[in-house]
């Protein structure tokens, strides 16, 4: 672990340059450029204000103490993050095949540069986040909470990312190997956001449903970045510590077979 880590900081330059092709390719011809970042989560959180309090009365929508507007956005710019950041790296080295075959260098660069493309447009979809929670302020109908609790913002942040390397390592592996898993998970991906506390709240811990979503490594994640930014609470130690080792476990098991499996990659793809 610790010579493939070596290895990869070596080719940190390609890593760079790969992460910039990959912000370049993604808005080349585009009229808004970056701002298709931000376009994704204020439509879905326009989409699903609507449905849940307009088109369907959902009871704990009526408990909370911040606009849904607000509440779904916090949910939805960091699922933006990791949903994409997995349909970007299940296809990664198969629309690289042309320099897995011919050149050698760490194969990670390539998933690894599809989450950092992706973080980029995380953090400015963050700033407008930040940007929409100051215009409620301005009207009275949000008080902000930023306090201490935002010093574990970093620690949710690494969570994530270790959390979606991993994943995005399984994935990049699996596609070239089987290309029926890009189709297989814009399905999985559906399912998972209803299932991760994305744009509801979670349900209650003494139910059946609360208790098996608490399963989830996500919903604790999404439930402290609402923590720490609009509540002004600190997160859930014990949510935070799962999450962690789930994400850790996740992302030491893609690494070792994604390294395994790369000497066989140029003669499957």
């Amino acid at each position: 672990m610790i010579a493939s880590a070596l290895e990869l900081y070596r080719y940190r330059y390609l890593l760079r340059m790969l992460t910039v092709r990959e912000l370049t390719v993604r808005y080349r011809q585009t009229i808004l450029g970056a701002a298709w970042s931000v376009l994704l989560p204020l439509t879905m959180m326009a989409v699903f204000t609507f449905v849940f309090t307009k088109a369907v009365q959902i009871p704990s929508l009526n408990n909370l103490d911040v606009p849904y507007p607000l509440f779904a956005l916090a949910g939805l710019v960091p699922w933006t993050f990791f949903a994409g950041s997995l349909n970007q790296c299940s296809n990664s080295l198969v629309a690289n095949r042309n320099l897995v075959t011919k050149v050698y260098f760490p194969r990670e660069v390539f998933p690894l540069s599809c989450v950092a493309s992706l973080l980029v447009d995380f953090l400015i979809a963050s700033a407008v986040a930040a940007g929409c929670a100051g215009y409620y302020a301005l009207q009275g109908r949000f008080t902000p909470r930023i306090g201490l609790p935002c010093i574990t913002l970093p620690i949710i942040l690494g969570i994530q990312i270790l959390l979606t390397v991993g994943a995005g390592l399984l994935l990049s592996m699996a596609n070239l190997f089987y290309r029926d898993v890009r189709q297989a998970l814009q399905i999985g991906i559906q399912l998972l956001m209803f299932v991760s506390a994305v744009v509801v709240p979670l349900p209650a811990m003494d139910t059946l449903w609360g208790r098996l979503l608490a399963w989830n490594p996500l919903v604790p994640l999404f439930s402290s970045y609402r923590d720490a930014l609009l509540f002004g609470t600190w997160p859930s130690p014990a949510g935070l510590v799962y999450s962690a080792v789930v994400s850790v476990l996740i992302f030491l098991c893609g690494w070792a077979a994604f390294r395994r499996a790369s000497a066989s990659f140029a003669e499957r793809i």
